[in-house]
């Protein structure tokens, strides 16, 4: 087992865990969770022996082998799959000794190294790793090339198949999410659930921690306390004893403070010195129970704004691309005030093109984009980190957006995001990505768009801001366009979801926990081209035309016509019926209405209202019957 048995380390002046222990069994898989700066990372480099611990141990078997994803960004011309198969170390030593052997000409040592090829898998190696590159988003043909002709993001997945690869008894992943699409994400949920070693998991991606982790160790006040079940549960958990603690901490400070006040009192009094001073002994005995707190420094809500045009943008028979290639087809589409959409697709397939699109930062070539004269999009893109001004502090961003704004206001305003005291006057060059991130998210906001376009915006963000987010987007009154690979913030901010694959755009007709098996229905039939919007409730032919998917829409539109239409009628309904029961309301509050003069009146009012509440009563209860036929007809 991996075991912390009194530990207690500093990272130079900052003491990161004091006297902690804990045990982690074979086959476990946990998460690390705990505010930025707690010291997750830290941990991982003392369990890989990059320096000790200032007091205590943290052991291991030394059999173990440990694999982890290197942060350094690889470099050469050794082609992807080599790279990634050199992560499993025996099989290259059994390798480089068959090869020797080899040249040696010895029968005897070969069939022995032979035979231990085999119990290893080694026949199947180069499979097992085609296998995990194509699931990190590889193609067959990418195995081959080497690995400088990739990106960084790319070579990154690279660094990440090669932990993988590895037949490690435990392994540290630190953040494998970033950078990652949703495909990819779910493919490795996959792969880690059936990982037969110990894992040991660093994430912000509360869906990733749950449909994974068996345990959930958490950072916080320089210890590690080690809850059971996944992030859910320990939320829970956590919460409970929170509050536990905060009732205790709550009772002591009562007790402190009335023995302080009889050691006050008594003290200098001969008769009741001695009660006085074994009270004082009392108290310094006492544990100090400290008070509960949740980590999160981060408290904001998105201005409300101050125009909402009735439509904010709509484009037709829009065609968009790079140059000659056409990433978007035909694409209608309009945005309308209140829209919360969530973009879902397999991996290029163009959500980030189209949300370009929309904030027209890509030429359409071919079609027609209109954006209302009031419309006011703030766009989050990855790429505008790069465009903040290393030389310049929070507060200087701020004032290029607003110059007469008052320094005071602005760090208030730039606390909400965790930006206090010196650091509002910092350079953003000694800023994480997750501090920047921050920074590009608090100039957006306080612009007070009405349109949001955010592309992955939880891109190294702790947990805690994910939730401020998330918090702070329920309630903007605005429309908002969202590509993102964490699904609890999809799920608690968007309403709709939109398919981006084979060049089109279109309502994708389940809910977001069947996405991951439509995409594997997809990927499984890639090869014969099977159109996005075939679901598995439509008796559709899986290769259909556009021409052909578009008429079978049309007809899909028409079959429940009626029924929006009568969505709409009850809705008008309900809302009268609201209005009329809430001048009533106002009539039983007048006292006036109660006098002996009134009771006929009164009689009349109490059954009219009476009747209004059944009628309304009625009508909700059509209206959500409607709703839940158009569910089961994959269109609401």
């Amino acid at each position: 087992m991996l075991q912390a048995i009194n530990l207690s380390v500093r990272r130079g002046v900052k003491l990161l865990f004091e006297d902690t222990n804990f045990q982690i069994h074979p086959g476990q898989k946990v998460g690390l969770t705990g505010a930025n700066g707690t010291g997750k990372s830290s941990l991982f480099s003392l369990i890989q022996k990059q320096f000790h611990a200032d007091a205590g141990d943290c052991i291991y078997p030394d059999h173990w082998i440990i694999a982890h994803v290197a942060q350094e960004i690889p470099d050469g011309e050794q082609k992807a799959i080599d790279f990634v198969l050199d992560g499993d170390v025996e099989l290259r030593q059994i390798q480089q000794a068959i090869k020797k052997a080899e040249d040696n000409n010895d029968g005897i040592l070969l069939a022995t190294l032979h035979t231990q090829l085999d119990n290893i898998d080694g026949y199947s190696a180069n499979a097992r790793a085609s296998q995990l590159m194509a699931g990190l988003g590889f193609q067959q043909n990418d195995e081959t090339r080497i690995i400088n002709e990739f990106s960084g993001g790319w070579r990154m997945r690279l660094n990440l198949g090669k932990a993988l690869m590895c037949r490690s008894d435990l392994l540290l992943l630190d953040e494998p999410t970033n950078h990652l699409d949703l495909d990819t994400i779910i493919w490795l949920e996959s792969w880690l659930s059936a990982y037969r070693g110990t894992l040991l998991l660093i994430s912000h991606d509360r869906d990733f921690l749950n449909n994974i982790c068996t345990h959930i160790a958490h950072l916080e006040q320089q210890n590690i306390q080690l809850y059971t079940g996944n992030y859910t549960a320990f939320e829970r958990i956590r919460s409970e004893r929170l509050a536990n603690q905060q009732s205790e901490y709550l009772k002591q400070q009562r007790n402190i403070a009335h023995i302080e006040s009889y050691i006050t009192r008594f003290r200098a009094k001969a008769t009741k010195a001695k009660q006085a001073q074994s009270r004082l002994k009392a108290l310094e005995r006492m544990q100090v129970i400290g008070p509960a707190h949740v980590d999160s420094p981060f408290h904001f809500s998105l201005f409300k704004p101050e125009k909402l045009p009735n439509s904010l943008l709509h484009m037709e028979h829009v065609d968009a691309g790079y140059d000659d290639i056409k990433i978007l087809s035909n694409v209608d589409f309009q945005l309308l005030p209140g829209d919360r959409i969530g973009l879902l697709g397999p991996n290029g397939a163009g959500k980030s093109t189209f949300i370009k699109v929309l904030a027209n930062e890509l030429k359409i070539q071919k079609g027609e984009y209109h954006l209302a004269k009031e419309t006011k999009i703030g766009y989050f893109a990855q790429h505008q980190l790069e465009q903040l001004h290393d030389e310049h502090t929070p507060i200087e961003h701020l004032q290029q957006i607003d110059k007469n704004a008052r320094e005071a206001d602005l760090r208030n305003y730039l606390g909400r995001f965790g930006f206090s005291n010196d650091m509002a006057l910092s350079n953003i060059n000694i800023f994480s990505g997750g501090e920047k991130s921050r920074l590009v998210l608090a100039m957006l906001i306080y612009q007070k768009p009405n349109l949001l376009l955010l592309d992955e915006p939880t891109n190294h963000l702790d947990l805690e801001m994910r939730e401020a987010l998330a918090e702070a987007l329920q309630d903007f009154s605005g429309a908002m366009v969202i590509v993102s690979h964490d699904r609890h913030l999809l799920n608690v901010t968007c309403d709709k979801l939109l398919l981006v694959n084979q060049q089109t755009v279109s309502e994708f007709p389940l809910g977001l926990d069947d996405y991951p098996k439509w995409l594997s229905e997809h990927n499984s039939n890639r090869s014969t081209n099977v159109d996005s919007t075939n679901s598995k409730n439509q008796n559709t032919p899986s290769n259909i035309s556009n021409k052909e998917r578009k008429r079978l829409e049309a007809e899909q539109r028409q079959k429940t016509a009626p029924l929006r239409k009568k969505v709409k009628q009850l809705e008008n309904t309900i809302e009268h019926f609201s209005e009329k029961l809430a001048d009533i309301n106002i009539q039983l509050a007048d006292n006036n209405i109660y006098a002996d003069e009134n009771k006929e009146k009164l009689q009349q009012i109490l059954m009219e209202k009476a009747d209004l509440e059944k009628t309304h009563d009625n009508a909700e209860e059509e209206w959500l019957m409607i709703h839940e036929e158009l569910e089961q007809l994959n269109v609401s």
